[in-house]
């Protein structure tokens, strides 16, 4: 930060975050003429006295940038500038008389800025809706036209011969000012109103409508009261008794322990007080269901913020929430950012799930800022899930959030068994052990539903030559095409290449050409030839990629006529289908040899969430897991032992190899169109980082420069240079002046770089 002594210019100064990838803010002289877009006359000229009063942290403003006009938001307003006054230019007008964020959430996107260390202007565009990007109000406007300052002598000389005008001009003045249905019910025409325009008879102005009314404080519309087992009881008082308050809770409950009543219940509370509740969940398919849960249960309104919405819907669901008149917001990982009127609480749902860090850009968490905007809001925060993530456990056995448990299924549910199958030596028929076909043959003659798990989308993960060997690649990606089945083809599911499938192998011209492995189409063919009375539902990105087809399953899943549910991780997330009693688990190894350390956690959770499918109802459920290592000591530790035991088996492990979270990670991320390019450019921040490690005598280790686990994808070579710390402090005070003096480092042609910090995706 520059400070007095250091200014070349002395005066006010604005300092604006603009998108752009420096990691710098702008400074800008005031307006010449501090006229908020699309107000009154009047207001345009009380306004043009008072410049710097109008100029707002938080507000949005018309600046030059180069050679275009940009929107940027300001940040601060200082005493002077580092720049001579020559260089600087005026802010080209003021956009808004009030911050687009609360003053809470202001805080957490600076504090974001600074932990994460990226441009602040990306940060700042990232929490805003598309159309606020681009100049829209904050609320909606509307056109009006009044008369103009002008003499009666000349008005009525401009009036003299155009009787339909004066017609117009007095009905004018009789209402003071006209609006676009007024004038459209005065039967005018269009032409009419542009000769008065045309002539300065009269002008033309916008006002902002009025802000929504906040929602009416109300209590739970319970249709159908659920009676509350002794720990859902003890999780909601002990919430409820902290709203007024921050508190980080982890509602730690099985698969089907009633969570979703705990948060209904305590969000009650929170509305009965006129405050607002905000519901992240990770996957966009979750968002209809959980909105259509809460409003069975309450009457207010409710706002949903998610990817699948156009630029429109958004910006209205925004306005809801920023004027307090939605009780209720749900959204997936960038509702984070939304500003609210008068928060009173924050959920997230599935807490563990790796959807709520952002992987490219800004490369936030939303959990762990969900956490940072309840410290700021002064409300309790609500982390759910059957399987919490090691970071969220460590945080529990140090204090720093509280444990609620749920060790019961609602109802009368029984916990499913889990059942481990040896394929390593025994043939399967299509991807199924016989003794897999045999239960689901059973469980659907029974009248039940049976979902079967496979992490793999497509026909199959490999087409391959039996003549030579040769193996379909992607030319752009290290990485095996899929074959896809519907419509035929290979595709590479990095970057998204797609290549007809050959007749003949390109090596040998050998027409042996075969594939290897299965994913969620070949399954889907094999089980509809094998149970071909039963329905074969398959949900995964490629068959729900139309939101009626996939409502359309979902509600024929609901219906409860035996059927199997065939689908990728998407069915792991939340979804309830009380009519599953069986779940096969296809492949249960490919989280046992990953090359990321989470890799691990990441398949126990999996499994855990899938598993937790079965037995919802009062049948007791099954759940099958086929694997090659099936006396692999993690899968034996699954079968055998709570998610909470594994869990600390894991947390011992990593507490002895000094890896997340018992250390933390910074990830520097170079794609360059050469790997010896960016190697040679994070050689150099390497160099760089070490003697400032040196300077400041902090216990960082710079691990590499190496190639990424995947070394090219979409045609660019990757590699990666690793910083670990014991404490976060001592990475943080390196970072900063890392970021300074790589922003100033002369890059190669076509190389860029990016940081993550606390990364999840190693590869």
């Amino acid at each position: 930060m520059p400070t007095a002594d250091s200014y070349r210019y002395h005066g006010t100064v604005i300092r604006v975050a603009i998108p752009s990838p420096l990691r710098r803010l702008f400074d800008y002289l005031p307006p010449k003429n501090a006229t908020p877009n699309k107000l009154t006359k009047s207001a345009n000229q009380s306004l043009a006295a008072a410049t710097e009063a109008a100029l707002i942290p938080g507000s949005r403003v018309r600046v030059p940038f180069g050679r275009r006009e940009v929107i940027g938001v300001i940040m601060e307003i200082a005493g002077g500038s580092e720049l001579d006054r020559s260089k600087l230019k005026p802010v080209k007008k003021i956009l808004d008389t009030e911050s687009v964020f609360s003053s809470e959430l202001f805080k957490v996107l600076r504090a974001a800025i600074r932990y994460y260390h990226h441009p602040p202007g990306e940060v700042i565009a990232t929490a805003l809706p598309t159309r606020l990007r681009q100049g829209e109000a904050i609320r909606p406007t509307e056109q009006y036209w009044q008369t103009s300052d002008i003499s009666a002598e000349q008005r009525d000389k401009l009036l003299q011969r155009a009787p339909k005008q004066r017609a117009l001009f007095n009905e004018i003045v009789s209402h003071g000012k006209l609006n676009r249905l007024q004038f459209e019910a005065l039967g005018f025409s269009s032409a009419i109103l542009r000769e008065l325009l045309g002539k300065k008879l009269i002008e033309e102005f916008c006002l902002e409508s009025p802000a929504q009314a906040n929602f009416e404080p109300i209590a739970a519309e319970n249709t159908e009261q659920l009676t509350l087992n002794a720990d859902q009881s003890a999780a909601v008082q002990r919430i409820t008794q902290s709203l007024s308050k921050f508190c980080c809770f982890v509602l730690d409950g099985v698969t089907g322990s009633g969570k979703t009543e705990v948060y209904t219940r305590t969000m009650s509370a929170v509305l009965e007080r006129g405050q607002q509740c905000l519901i992240l969940v990770p996957e966009i398919g979750l968002t209809p269901q959980t909105i259509r849960r809460f409003a069975e249960r309450f009457s207010c309104p409710i706002a949903a913020l998610h990817s699948g919405l156009n630029d429109t819907e958004r910006l209205e669901a925004w306005r809801q929430a920023y004027e307090g008149s939605a009780g209720i917001v749900i959204g997936t990982r960038s509702s984070i950012f939304c500003s609210l009127a008068n928060p009173g609480l924050i959920v997230v749902d599935e807490e563990h799930d790796s959807s709520f860090k952002q992987q490219d850009g800004f490369r936030y968490s939303a959990r762990d800022l969900a956490v940072m905007r309840g410290q700021e809001e002064g409300v309790p925060v609500i982390l759910g899930s059957a399987t919490p993530s090691l970071e969220t456990l460590l945080n529990i056995e140090r204090g720093r959030y509280q444990h609620l448990r749920l060790r019961e299924r609602a109802g009368n549910a029984v916990p499913a068994q889990l059942e481990l199958i040896d394929v390593a030596q025994q043939a399967v028929e299509s991807g199924f052990h016989e003794a897999a076909l045999l239960r689901i043959n059973k469980h659907l003659h029974n009248g039940n539903q049976v979902l079967v798990f496979i992490n793999r989308r497509g026909f199959a993960p490999m087409l391959h030559c039996l003549s030579c060997g040769w193996v379909a690649e992607c030319e752009e990606c290290i990485a095996q095409y899929t074959v896809h089945a519907r419509p035929a083809g290979l595709r590479c599911h990095h970057c998204g290449a797609v290549e007809a499938l050959p007749q003949a192998c390109p090596s040998c011209a050998s027409r042996q050409l075969s594939t290897l492995g299965q994913g969620t189409q070949q399954l889907e063919i094999m089980l509809s030839k094998q149970y071909p009375h039963f329905p074969v539902l398959r949900i995964d990105r490629d068959s729900t990629r139309s939101r009626k087809r996939f409502d359309a399953m979902l509600k024929q899943v609901a219906s409860g006529e035996p059927c199997i549910l065939l689908g990728t991780q998407m069915l792991a997330k939340g979804h309830h289908f009380p009519g599953i009693t069986l779940v096969v688990v296809v492949d249960a190894d490919s989280g046992l040899f990953s090359a990321d350390f989470r890799g691990q956690e990441h398949m126990a959770q999996t499994i855990v969430q899938v598993a937790g499918r079965a037995g919802r109802a009062e049948q007791a459920g099954e759940v099958l897991v086929q694997s090659r290592h099936a006396s692999h000591e993690t899968l034996q530790a699954l079968s055998n032992l709570e998610y909470a035991e594994f869990a600390q088996q894991l947390l011992a492990d990593r507490q002895l190899s000094a890896m997340p979270p018992y250390s933390h990670f910074a990830l520097l991320r170079c794609e360059a169109r050469s790997l010896n390019t960016g190697m040679q450019f994070l050689s150099q921040v390497q160099q760089q980082a070490g003697s400032l490690i040196a300077q400041q005598s902090k216990s960082v280790d710079c691990l590499g420069p190496l190639p990424s686990p995947m070394e090219k994808r979409a045609g660019r070579y990757r590699c990666q240079l690793l910083l670990q710390a014991a404490e976060r402090a001592d990475l943080q005070n390196l970072l900063s002046p890392l970021m300074q003096q790589l922003e100033a480092l002369k890059t190669p042609t076509g190389l860029r770089w990016s940081l993550d910090v606390d990364p999840q995706d190693m590869i």
